[in-house]
């Protein structure tokens, strides 16, 4: 089965049905997701609006491309560090 990928903003519109009084195991079956997605979505998009929604995941991407930058110069400083410690 493909798994579907949705956007902030329809993320926030399934939560604020379920806050408007919808179950849970209802707008699970509506938007074809598990109980368990509509909780881990509750957990980190609790609250939020779409822009702050939005504000998240370009803070998320920009810090997986700075960990993918340090990790890139460590490896490299480690690299240089070790070729300078040998003997010629």
């Amino acid at each position: 089965m493909k798994r579907k990928r949705f956007t902030e903003e329809q993320i926030i519109a399934v939560l604020r049905e379920h806050e408007a009084g919808v179950k849970a195991g209802d707008l699970a079956r509506k938007h074809g997701v598990s109980e368990a997605t509509l909780y881990n979505w509750k957990a980190k998009y609790g609250g939020m609006d779409v822009s702050d929604a939005k504000r998240l995941k370009a803070l998320e991407d920009e810090n997986a491309k700075l960990k993918k930058l340090l990790a890139d110069q460590m490896l490299e400083a480690s690299a240089l560090r070790e070729l300078l410690s040998k003997k010629w």
